[in-house]
């Protein structure tokens, strides 16, 4: 069973805990708001990483949005999305990419929904407490190429 560790908005902090719940992933998704490059350096020691740029990483060497096929899945990664309201220009990368999900960042929320037909999760933040919200990170793992995907968040806690 495929497993991908999702994860956001480090803004420069990598808690222990998410490198150790993280091992064993066959694929890390880091959508934006990194802060360091030494994280992917770190997220590299335990699986692929893609990764994108958010709106604080001025000077990383990472794109605003990357596609990437993991085992049969393909997965869309982009830091700023409302699922319900996408950007012109969001919409029509989703018509010509026809990911099967969708990963984002930016509100620090953990989030995951089906929205005509397109998973969307956003695995909240990793890095230091703000606005009041738990910091976490969260597990995808599928069976099969036409497997329903199973979302798992995990809380790093204050």
């Amino acid at each position: 069973m495929p497993r991908l560790g999702l994860i956001s908005d480090t803004h420069g902090l990598l808690d222990p805990r998410v490198l150790e719940w993280l091992a064993g992933v066959d694929h890390i998704l880091h959508a934006g708001d990194i802060g360091r490059p030494q994280i992917l350096l770190e997220l590299e020691s335990l699986a692929p990483v893609t990764a994108v740029s958010g709106n604080t990483d001025h000077g990383l060497a990472c794109r605003e949005t990357e596609v990437v096929n993991v085992q049969g899945r393909k997965f869309l990664v982009h830091h700023i999305v409302d699922p319900h309201r996408l950007t012109e220009v969001l919409a029509r990368r989703l018509r010509a990419e026809r990911p099967d999900v969708v990963v984002f960042g930016h509100t620090h929320e953990p989030f995951c929904q089906t929205v005509d037909g397109v998973l969307f999760v956003n695995p909240g933040s990793a890095g230091r407490a703000r606005f009041g919200k738990p910091r976490t990170l969260a597990i995808l793992h599928w069976e099969g190429a036409a497997g329903s995907s199973t979302v798992d968040f995990l809380t790093l806690g204050p």
